[in-house]
């Protein structure tokens, strides 16, 4: 069926935090939010029609969790990126980020260094930190107008006893895919120094025209067993209210002692809609996938058009992966505290503070993408309006 992702929804009543919250995090209600990283668009149908079967029951107890669920997975990551995976080393979790807390508190030690890449997903910076680790910075390398891994930093800090590196594939906020051979290189510098990955892989189904997503566990099986890998449905089909994410294990032993961490908090099991849900979208939610991947992919170009016409002073990437743009406002001539009170004073536009992502990007902006293409049309005019007013 063809999907509808030009209506613009109603989501007053919806509970969504991208709105609600507005006033607690930018201190004005009248913003075109376009920060928090959920859709504004419908799910596919087989979605809702599981979730409303499962309503129609009227008994929400507790839900056990069927072979199929994974199954449902195993079957996706073979047909979407040619992974053969064993369900007996996947494990559910509330969400990718509870994961990446909990998989560094018991496998690595107080004190032991965490290298993350920035910028980069901004719940890095804390699960390292608010775990008692100390942070290593990587910081990714813009060349040519486009960020590369720096691996002789990486090696250097390698070699400072580093134990746990967080990798970010597709990189948020940045957009790139990593190539096999970059993610190749990366990870002998892991094996050579004994560090182990934590590969978030969320994005992995949102890649676009020309580009692949390499799974970092399918590269060797040397890389599979020093890799944890996190995945969900909640950024490919929009489910992210649901709370389902899926971690996979290199090994038996690993993945049954955290089940035991599970259990001990008492969240290993599926709420009964996203064990439905996610089911329904990893059998039968490909059609809309391609759909509102393509949707999405104009709204990139549309984004890009727009600024080079009307406010060349602005630079939007081209994502590779991911909803999420990435845009150079350097130009502007504003510091942090200007541009964030420019964007929200002035442009009256909520996105996400490009500082957010490491304190050395405060001139960039990251615009989520995944929305009917009136409202980024909206918000780029606001944006237009304001630099106007401001150079007159």
């Amino acid at each position: 069926m063809k999907y509808d992702f030009d209506t613009v929804l109603d989501r007053s009543s919806n509970f969504a935090a991208k709105y609600d919250e507005l006033g607690k995090k930018f201190g004005k209600d009248d913003l075109i939010a376009l920060w928090v990283a959920d859709m504004d668009f419908k799910v596919a149908n087989p979605i809702i029609e599981a979730i409303q079967s499962r309503a129609a029951q009227g008994i929400f107890g507790y839900t056990s969790r069927p072979d199929s669920y994974f199954q449902a997975i195993q079957q996706w990551l073979m047909n979407k990126h040619e992974w053969t995976t064993d369900t007996q080393l996947m494990i559910h979790c509330p969400g990718v980020v509870p994961s990446l807390s909990l998989l560094i508190q018991h496998f690595t030690q107080p004190g032991d260094n965490i290298i993350i890449q920035p910028p980069v997903y901004y719940p890095f910076f804390d699960v390292v930190k608010n775990n008692g680790r100390t942070l290593l910075e990587n910081p990714l390398k813009l060349v040519n107008g486009q960020y590369e891994m720096d691996y002789d930093h990486l090696e250097s800090l390698a070699k400072s006893g580093a134990k746990m590196l967080l990798l970010c594939s597709p990189h948020n906020p940045i957009g790139r895919v990593w190539r096999k051979d970059e993610l190749v290189r990366l990870g002998e510098i892991c094996l050579a120094h004994g560090i182990v990955v934590i590969a978030d892989e969320i994005h992995s189904d949102l890649v676009f025209s020309g580009h692949k997503h390499t799974p970092f566990a399918m590269i060797s099986e040397e890389f599979r067993k020093n890799t944890y890998t996190c995945i969900a449905p909640s950024k490919t089909f929009n489910l992210a209210g649901l709370q389902a994410s899926i971690t996979i294990f290199p090994n038996a032993n690993d993945r049954n002692k955290f089940d035991e961490i599970l259990g001990n908090l008492d969240i290993r099991r599926n709420n009964c809609f996203s064990l439905v849900a996610s089911e329904a979208a990893y059998r039968y939610g490909d059609e809309w996938l391609q759909q509102v991947k393509e949707y999405i992919e104009g709204n990139f170009s549309f984004i890009q058009d727009f600024c080079k016409k009307n406010i060349p002073q602005i630079h939007p990437n081209f994502p590779e992966g991911t909803y999420l743009v990435w845009i150079d406002c350097r130009k502007l001539g504003m510091n942090k505290d200007e541009l964030h009170n420019f964007m929200i004073n002035e442009a009256k536009l909520a996105l996400d503070d490009g500082y957010w992502f490491g304190d050395a990007y405060a001139g960039y902006m990251r615009l989520n993408a995944a929305c009917p293409r009136s409202i980024i049309a909206q918000a780029l005019e606001r944006w237009q309006n304001a630099i106007e007013k401001r150079i007159r």
